[in-house]
């Protein structure tokens, strides 16, 4: 189990409960709102002479051993130049991942014909205060998101509500990802 499988896993979950998320705009049908049937998570991967987007499909209905596996398949492609384009091309949604360079915090640019991007930053160790603490703070591990939306179909509130579900996800439901 890998943690980009966790998190490619716990952000289908969130796009499964917001599919205007997992949309796009359509200019060829005269601007209306494409919903994506299938939760397909690109995952950025840097390569010799640039980056590539392997995608895990169907992140929602596999399990995260599973989707472990894929990635480390997909990702070993990419770096031979061995991923067909239907590998890095049938995503619906991104993820871009720059935690393992210690990135705390960035913005992601969105790509063409998806609905949106998260950025994912390196976690970072907070104090914050704790009655239940002997010294009245715990240390707690914290990590930055950042979506990047097209507003042309997903509005500020969606995206909020999105990355509120993906949050409780990762805090409160980590058994959602082992299933």
């Amino acid at each position: 189990m890998t943690v980009s499988a966790l998190l490619a896993k716990a952000v289908a979950l969130a796009v499964e409960k917001h599919p205007i998320i997992n949309s796009s705009y359509s200019p060829e049908s005269g601007g209306g709102i494409k919903y994506n049937p299938d939760i397909n998570i690109a995952m950025a991967v840097s390569i010799d002479g640039g980056l590539i987007t392997p995608t895990l499909k169907y992140a929602n209905e596999r399990s995260v051993v599973e989707l472990g596996e894929n990635w480390q398949e997909l990702v070993g492609k990419a770096r031979t130049g061995g991923l067909a384009p239907d590998d890095y091309q049938s995503g619906t949604f991104t993820i871009s991942n720059m935690g393992m360079f210690g990135v705390t915090e960035f913005g992601a640019i969105l790509p063409p014909g998806q609905g949106g991007i998260l950025a994912i930053g390196a976690t970072q160790e907070h104090i914050v205060p704790c009655k239940q603490a002997v010294l009245g703070m715990k240390k707690i591990k914290k990590m930055t998101v950042t979506l990047t939306a097209d507003h042309r179909q997903i509005y500020g509130a969606d995206s909020a509500m999105f990355l509120k579900t993906l949050a409780d996800i990762m805090e409160n439901k980590l058994d959602l990802l082992t299933k």
